[in-house]
């Protein structure tokens, strides 16, 4: 069985901060953490340093940098199993992710 990628390559697409905004407003399914929800939709839809500018308004904003989702797990925990995404985690590291 062929492993899938974790992420598509973000292509073409311009993230200026109003942009960036928008990953803030999505609301998860019932029954999932929404900080997570906003963690894992910026990082699966935004290149490592666009995610850097989310995850700043992000905290200001409130929200939890260590949010689990359903498994008990951080975006943290999910992103530092794929060395080819390490921006993401240097990203989440730096945010103060544990």
């Amino acid at each position: 069985m062929a492993l899938k990628k974790d992420k598509q390559k973000v292509v073409g697409e311009f993230f200026d901060e109003a942009r960036i905004r928008e990953f803030l407003t999505y609301e998860a399914p019932e029954g999932v953490n929404n900080d997570f929800h906003l963690l894992e939709r910026a990082y699966r839809g935004m290149l490592a340093e666009n995610f850097v500018t989310f995850l700043q308004l992000f905290q200001s904003g409130g929200g939890d940098i260590n949010a689990k989702n359903t498994e008990g797990k951080t975006l943290l925990d999910l992103v530092q199993q794929h060395s080819a995404f390490q921006g993401f985690t240097d990203a989440l590291k730096t945010a103060g992710a544990s």
